[in-house]
């Protein structure tokens, strides 16, 4: 296992919040509620309060309809037929409530995939903005934010995972997606808790 904290010294005035999909979708009441979600917002809530103007909250948009989506995401959507916007209705998409409230001074990007690097937005977004570190909270520990997570490393960016702040459907994977973040990921991502990422960013 890798050293957990902040492992490379405080974080700077380059550090942006990227909160990954913390929406009403993945909530209680919907197909894909993760079951300790609620239990991550209060944590999540606490980074937002003290940072809000550098926190930045991705949303994933489900496609409109069933068999919508280029190549395996048209299978993908007529399996999951009753997640579609046409079935559920565009407010599942909205951020949960506690987070919602953040906005603005927070941001927001929508995404149709699991990773925000993939459309280029998130990319444009941070060009020239001197964002050079990317604290991650939300989920899934093992879908969303590993995306996320690895395209920030790809790019170069020091990334810090939040510990307690990251949620899965799946106790085991995310057990299991920590461990790999802390072994084989140890040079390139931190994983601190959050009372550590907010003693670290004044």
């Amino acid at each position: 296992m890798g050293d957990r904290g902040l492992v490379h010294g405080r974080l700077g005035a380059g550090s942006l919040h990227l909160c990954v999909d913390m929406q009403r979708l993945f909530a209680s009441g919907y197909p894909w509620a993760v079951p300790w979600l609620e239990r991550v917002v209060p944590v999540i809530e606490t980074l937002c309060a003290r940072h809000a103007e550098r926190t930045l909250f991705t949303r994933f948009v489900p496609a409109d309809r069933p068999g919508e989506g280029r190549g395996g995401w048209a299978r993908y959507y007529r399996r999951w037929a009753e997640v579609t916007l046409e079935a559920i209705g565009s407010d599942a998409v909205r951020l949960v409530p506690a987070l919602e409230r953040f906005v603005p001074p927070a941001r927001v990007l929508d995404k149709r995939v699991y990773a925000p690097w993939t459309e280029g937005r998130l990319d444009a977004l941070l060009a020239g903005s001197g964002i050079d570190t990317l604290v991650i909270t939300g989920g899934e520990t093992d879908v969303c934010v590993l995306a996320t997570a690895l395209g920030g490393i790809d790019r170069g960016y020091r990334v810090v995972l939040a510990s307690d702040a990251l949620c899965s459907f799946s106790d085991d994977t995310h057990d299991a997606l920590m461990e790999l973040y802390l072994t084989r990921f140890s040079e390139q991502l931190e994983v601190a808790t959050t009372e550590e990422i907010l003693a670290g960013w004044p």
